[in-house]
């Protein structure tokens, strides 16, 4: 039984026996108690006043008395104001830490055949361009929350759809057919997504100089943009995709295949997979067909032009275009036909799409619209909705390239970790392989962590410079301090000195060691807490204010110079488990940890 549990059954016992009222656990409010109060856990005794028919003061005078001398965990007790802190007995807290030592999975739970199968799709990149840092984010969110909602216990599928196909695809496959002398990723030394990349740029810039002749011969603006040349065979040019077109598809085929291999090459060096992928080429007819069905059965509408419509004023919302006038489909219709090809193969419980926030409108759309084609799974599938980020210049265009490409920006973190471990002298000693392995690390772990430590929902500005930092929150500063507890662990074994399987109970400890092993007792509650919440972020603020308490303790006590052996003992355990709980929450984040620096 957690600490909790134990304390809620205390009290409840003690206002039954004190004033024989029959309370609930619900009435039993226990916060942690605030640093500047002496104890560990706070009850709150305005709810039993009115059974004691005393002052708060005196109710949790005569509460913290019987908890005391009943209840072999609360070794003191006082009182302030309606709050009474309990003081919890050293023997609780080294029995916490003997079996979270001998638990090697602490925090997290096995995967059963019959656990919840939850579905997470992230990245849902274009293949018109690279991944930028705004796919950085989606997938670092998308894989930290797989990552969680295993550690939970849940089974999960990784997934990804990848937009294929549409305008935005033509107009690079048209500017490199017109533009691009035969260019190949081989013949220009450029990664296949950022050749792709660099036509659909061209094609913009020449679709402006188009717009400005149009204007200029009296057009307006949104005249000149139907009417552009280059507009027009874009849009032929989808035309002849969707009918099939024999060389219009080889096209397709051979520029998309460029940039599934730099896709690839990116998802590796950032450390993120899937278990399955699906790409809209392969799902907007299924999407079409169930719109035609949807059209049957009167769900929704024909306009006069042909355009099928959904008429969702009734839900509060306006009217939604399911199939264009010409036939082709919109994203919505992709995405109907994507999850009825899911569900279909997987028994999902959970649907979460992690997106951008301003695709807000889109999935609450989207969710109506499965509820009224009749997929029952339609009105819960969960839209974990994500803040854009941004550097601190300002926002990105992909259509003007003024991006920031995912792979240049993981290569600078990477060079810039480099050279501030070896500036620091985290280095030395390390082998050209071990220091170019610790300079990756420390630059994705930077990267990620500045990332993946500020709240979801909100808007973030990404700082490079910020993040590679061994000090404050940053992932360097907690890699650093799994690396340092590593090297106390290899300077105990040379000393022949090995971590007990379990303590002397009669071991005293500070309030440094306490608040320590406290904190480490919190580690699965914060990581059901994430998982509930889908925020990530729990888990890193949760990790460095661990690590922050540690370094406070190192550099307070001594470990390996304590002369008392059973202390030094529970300390050298103390700062293992440390690590073992450091390792297994950054993980969880996508963060590898060094052993030594």
């Amino acid at each position: 039984m957690n600490l909790e549990l134990q304390i809620t059954a205390c009290v409840i016992e003690a206002v039954e026996k004190l004033y024989h009222t029959a309370v609930t656990a619900e009435q039993v409010q226990l916060q942690k108690t605030k640093k500047e109060f002496e104890g560990d856990i706070t009850v709150v005794i305005f709810p039993f006043v009115k059974a004691a028919r005393k002052s708060p003061e005196q109710a949790g005078q005569e509460i913290g008395e019987y908890l005391r001398q009943n209840a072999p965990i609360i070794s003191a007790f006082n009182v302030i104001k309606g709050f009474l802190n309990l003081s919890i007995a050293g023997e609780y807290w080294l029995s916490q830490l003997n079996e979270i030592n001998a638990n090697s999975l602490f925090g997290t739970k096995p995967t059963e055949k019959n656990s919840p199968l939850t579905m997470i799709e992230y990245s849902s990149p274009n293949t018109n361009k690279p991944l930028h840092l705004g796919h950085i984010r989606n997938n670092l969110l998308g894989y930290s929350l797989s990552e969680i909602e295993k550690a939970v216990g849940n089974r999960v599928v990784k997934t990804n759809i990848v937009n294929d196909r549409g305008i935005h695809i033509c107009k690079s496959m048209l500017a490199w057919k017109k533009w691009g002398n035969n260019e190949t990723p081989q013949s220009s030394g450029m990664k296949g997504d950022h050749l792709v990349g660099k036509y659909y740029v061209v094609f913009d810039k020449e679709y402006k100089v188009e717009i400005k002749a149009l204007t200029e011969q009296g057009q307006s603006e949104e005249e000149a943009k139907k009417n552009a040349p280059l507009m027009l065979e874009a849009q032929e040019m989808l035309r002849k995709w969707e009918a099939g077109d024999l060389e219009t598809v080889a096209l397709w085929e051979k520029m998309n295949s460029w940039v599934y291999a730099g896709f690839d090459e990116t998802y590796k060096a950032l450390g993120v997979d899937f278990d399955s992928i699906y790409y809209e080429s392969e799902t907007y007819l299924l999407g079409k067909t169930k719109v035609e069905e949807g059209l049957t059965k009167g769900i929704f509408y024909q306009r006069e032009d042909g355009s099928v419509w959904a008429d969702l004023t009734g839900d509060g919302l306006d009217e939604k275009l399911l199939l264009r006038s010409d036939g082709t489909s919109v994203y919505m219709t992709q995405d109907i036909g994507t999850a009825a090809l899911r569900f279909e193969k997987y028994p999902i419980d959970e649907m979460v799409y992690v997106v951008g926030n301003e695709q807000n409108y889109h999935f609450q759309v989207l969710s109506i619209l499965l509820d009224k084609l009749g997929f029952k799974w339609g009105k819960d599938l969960v839209h974990f909705s994500y803040g854009m980020v941004e550097l601190p210049e300002g926002k990105m265009k992909s259509r003007e390239g003024t991006v920031v490409d995912a792979d240049d920006l993981i290569k600078e973190m990477i060079d810039t970790a480099r050279e501030t471990s070896a500036e620091l002298g985290k280095l030395d000693g390390c082998t050209p392989e071990e220091a170019e392995n610790i300079a990756r690390m420390v630059g994705l772990g930077a990267l990620k962590y500045f990332i993946l430590k500020v709240d979801p929902r909100k808007n973030m500005t990404f700082n490079p410079k910020e993040s590679i930092d061994f000090n404050g929150n940053t992932g360097p500063f907690i890699q650093y301090t799994h690396a340092r507890i590593k090297s106390v662990l290899r300077k105990a074994a040379e000393q022949g000195i090995s971590l007990p399987q379990s303590l002397d109970k009669t071991i005293s400890l500070n309030e440094k060691e306490t608040a320590l092993i406290q904190l480490l007792g919190e580690f699965p509650l914060t990581v059901g807490q994430a998982a509930q919440e889908y925020s990530p972020a729990l888990i890193a603020n949760y990790t460095y204010e661990l690590v922050k308490e540690y370094n406070q303790f190192y550099h307070d006590f001594s470990i390996l110079k304590e002369e008392n052996q059973s202390v030094k003992e529970m300390r050298l355990l103390l700062s293992a488990n440390i690590a073992k709980v450091i390792k297994t929450a950054m993980a969880l984040l996508g963060i590898e940890v060094p052993e030594r620096m």
